[in-house]
């Protein structure tokens, strides 16, 4: 054979060899019949019904505040320090429990507001938050 010359045997090939994507097609073929049963296999379990209503039950916001002189104001009621372990100890058994506010005056000694702290944690209330005011 001569460089440049073209011998009468060989041809264009006008079609295209199907034989590697019939090979292709084939091979993905016994993925699918191998991987559809193990994916389709699975445990039928009977779950719970549940319903996206609100729950009404809200707990109530008891207010303790504590004015400049250390005087105890139980939701704007004002209370004897004495008998405030025996309110807290009742809210702290009610079912929600309710979240406890302290508010205290900037001029009262830390101690009085340590105290009503104090005797929240030994009556059992979970939720004690301050209020405070922002600066302008």
């Amino acid at each position: 054979m001569a460089f440049g010359t073209q011998d009468e045997t060989d041809e264009v090939m006008n079609e295209i060899n199907m034989t590697p994507f019939v090979d292709v097609m084939l091979v993905l073929l016994i993925i699918f019949i191998i991987t559809v049963p193990v994916m389709k296999h699975a445990v039928n379990i009977d779950l719970p019904r549940a319903t996206n209503q609100p729950q009404d039950a809200k707990p109530q916001t008891v207010r303790l505040s504590v004015d400049a002189q250390g005087a105890y104001y139980w939701n704007e009621n004002r209370v004897e320090e004495t008998a405030l372990p025996a309110l807290l100890k009742a809210e702290a058994a009610k079912n929600p429990q309710p979240e406890l506010h302290i508010r205290g005056d900037k001029d009262v000694r830390y101690e009085k507001v340590a105290t009503a702290m104090a005797a929240a944690q030994q009556a059992g209330l979970r939720k004690i938050g301050f209020i405070t005011e922002p600066r302008l």
